[in-house]
């Protein structure tokens, strides 16, 4: 009877050990920054393999010519973004799946609202604008740190809600940051 015990409780810790190694994780915050602005984000677990990704943060404009000052903009975006990680149960086997690190699939929703903007043009706005971008991404870690990098692209659909025009837009974002658990 004891044995049956001690090989009942064996199998119960492998099996959580191993439950808690696979498809994405349950709940991560991130800070990232890349070259066009910086952001805050929640991932959340909603399957196996799918995380549902809430983000704010500022997106940064730059305009130039050769004889003007450049202009710049920072202007507030809140995203939400749910993440296929298609192959995290493979990352995951081989010890590499840690804070999500895996190729993704993903349809952003990107909210740019009409609330402020930090620039140094006189009377810079953004008009309230709404994207919808579905994009294949990577993310990995840097070493066995908490920081990691991440890079996607995708084209989509680029809606101005005040204007009620729509245009073709694409995304391309390379971003560095850290994983808080």
């Amino acid at each position: 009877m004891i044995r049956i015990l001690y090989t009942a409780i064996l199998c119960f810790a492998f099996q959580t050990n191993y439950s808690q190694n696979t498809g994405v994780e349950k709940s991560i915050y991130n800070a990232q920054t890349g070259f066009l602005g910086f952001w805050i984000n929640n991932e959340s677990r909603l399957f196996n393999e799918i995380s549902l990704r809430s983000e704010i943060g500022l997106d940064v404009g730059l305009r130039g010519c050769s004889d003007c000052t450049t202009q710049y903009a920072l202007a507030p975006v809140i995203t939400l973004e749910p993440r296929w990680y298609y192959n995290i149960n493979k990352r995951n086997r081989a010890d590499k799946g840690r804070n999500n690190s895996a190729n993704f699939l993903a349809l952003g929703i990107n909210y740019h609202p009409d609330w402020f903007v930090i620039s140094n043009a006189h009377n810079a706005y953004v008009s309230n604008q709404i994207a919808i971008i579905p994009k294949w991404g990577i993310r990995r870690n840097i070493g066995n740190s908490n920081f990691n990098y991440e890079a996607g692209i995708g084209i989509g659909y680029l809606y101005y809600l005040d204007d009620n025009f729509s245009e073709t837009t694409a995304d391309l974002h390379l971003r560095i940051g850290y994983t808080f658990k």
